[in-house]
């Protein structure tokens, strides 16, 4: 298995658990907030597609999908560039989607560019410094292993989330 190949893998793994996520969810319980103050479902799925969408974006240096009509489609109340990071109570709740399946083809077009970007992925590209704003400074490597953490937390939320009794 060559370094694409794993990243692939990896990756491939976050889209499963983000389908799972949103299957069999109905529009009350993907928007419930825990205390009615803590993410929905909705919103950390939006939130996991964003912050791949952003921060794989920036290493491929192309544009996001979310900018290519998502933002549009999804019609959400934020600043077009937001990707939930910091969101206060009223940021999060401005996170509605009317159908959850908008969330998962948007995932989907981010899954696809972020598959396409992997393809070229090699040792070199994994030691290509992207922000020197850091002390070591934030290598590729550094970047995509911090997105599939996130990610993968998230989606552990959301599981979470959905597990809990109605």
């Amino acid at each position: 298995m060559n370094t694409s190949e794993l990243l692939a893998d990896a990756f491939g793994r976050i889209r499963e658990l983000y389908v799972e996520n949103a299957t069999d969810l109905d529009h009350e319980r993907a928007h419930r907030r825990p205390s009615g103050a803590g993410n929905s479902i909705a919103w950390l799925l939006w939130h996991t597609a964003r912050v791949q969408d952003d921060h794989v974006a920036g290493l491929a240096d192309r544009a996001q999908a979310w900018h290519d009509g998502w933002a549009d489609r999804l019609a959400l109340d934020l600043d077009r560039d937001d990707i939930g990071y910091g969101h206060s109570s009223e940021q999060v709740d401005q996170v509605r989607v009317e159908q959850l399946q908008d969330l998962v083809d948007y995932h989907q077009a981010v899954h696809e560019l972020t598959l396409h970007y992997l393809e070229r992925v090699d040792a070199d590209e994994l030691d290509r410094v992207v922000d020197r704003d850091w002390d070591p400074p934030v290598t590729t490597g550094v970047r995509l292993v911090s997105v599939l953490g996130d990610c993968l937390q998230h989606l552990g939320q959301a599981a979470y989330l959905k597990g809990l009794p109605t």
